[in-house]
């Protein structure tokens, strides 16, 4: 996505706070986006995001998530939002600041090239998990795509970028085309725990069939776009039967919310791994043993992020 917001704040630079006159060095740029852009800072040998916003007005609703999700993160764990300030630009222009956790890892697309296809569906029950967890605190995640979901050891998720973060029940604030339900004509832009099941369906077909998926929407007019229309792209790939099932009911909004999502999904991943144990010689029973070991894993982390 390309952006208006012309700040720019070079390597080893020294940002200082205004009012609270918190030090951080800018190492580089991580991303940018229409309302702003985040770089990886350092203070006393620690490594944050810092994100500088084009509207004070904007960013002070990201803020607002993050300090939610802080009052109900479980003790020991790692806050989201660290200080909040504003400062000067090489231009000599004011603009606000927030600084963040920063969330080390591979994008999704990057860490299933470089672990295997086979961390898919691992990584994915923990992504409903966090979403699951966003939905608790009375947030949808809006803007769920490839690029907004990290990956660290293990198949460890954290989600990134709040920018489309909306309360429940208003009007989705920021999303991305492809994998909005409003664009597949598949629903309205309420912001529901629907709407990240929506998103998190198209982002399996993304991830899998992402030639397929792009060309569909060159492809198609505006009112010929449709959740069958997804589902075609799905079934060609061989990867996806055995989720086929619980995409349709994601597209069609039959989840309640992201947990029943999560439980739907951990149940086919155990049918699977049951069969495939079955069926193998023993040798390599070793093997699924270890997969089952991860999986029990991930859903424990799962139930825990929930409900702690």
């Amino acid at each position: 996505m390309t952006t208006s917001f012309k700040l720019e704040l070079r390597r080893g630079a020294i940002v200082v706070g205004k009012w609270k006159l918190g030090k951080y060095r800018v190492e580089r740029l991580l991303g940018e986006g229409a309302n702003g852009k985040v770089y990886l800072v350092q203070r006393e040998r620690e490594w944050f995001a810092m994100k500088v916003g084009a509207d004070a007005v904007d960013l002070q609703s990201e803020i607002n998530v993050m300090k939610s999700l802080d009052k109900q993160r479980g003790a020991g764990s790692e806050p989201f939002l660290y200080d909040v300030d504003d400062l000067y630009g090489p231009d000599g222009r004011e603009y606000s600041f927030y600084i963040m956790r920063y969330v080390r890892g591979s994008t999704l697309a990057s860490y299933l090239k470089e672990q295997g296809a086979e961390w898919f569906p691992l990584v994915a029950l923990n992504l409903l998990g966090k979403l699951a967890k966003l939905h608790r605190a009375g947030w949808v995640f809006g803007d769920l795509k490839v690029e907004n979901v990290m990956v660290a050891d293990y198949g460890h998720v954290e989600l990134v970028d709040y920018g489309g973060v909306t309360a429940a029940g208003k009007s989705i604030r920021q999303f991305t085309e492809i994998y909005d339900r409003g664009y597949w004509n598949g629903g309205s832009r309420a912001a529901d725990a629907k709407y990240d099941l929506f998103s998190f369906a198209v982002l399996c077909i993304q991830l899998h069939e992402p030639k397929r998926l792009h060309a569909l929407t060159k492809e198609l007019l505006p009112q010929n776009r449709s959740i069958d229309e997804l589902m075609a792209v799905a079934q060609a790939n061989p990867a996806l039967k055995p989720v086929m099932g619980w995409l349709r009911r994601a597209l069609d909004g039959q989840f309640g919310d992201a947990v029943e999502g999560a439980e739907a999904w951990r149940i086919l991943l155990h049918r699977r791994d049951t069969r495939r144990s079955s069926s193998l010689p023993g040798w390599l029973k070793g093997l699924a043993a270890t997969s089952g070991f991860l999986l029990a894993a991930s859903i424990f982390w799962l139930v825990v992020n929930i409900f702690l």
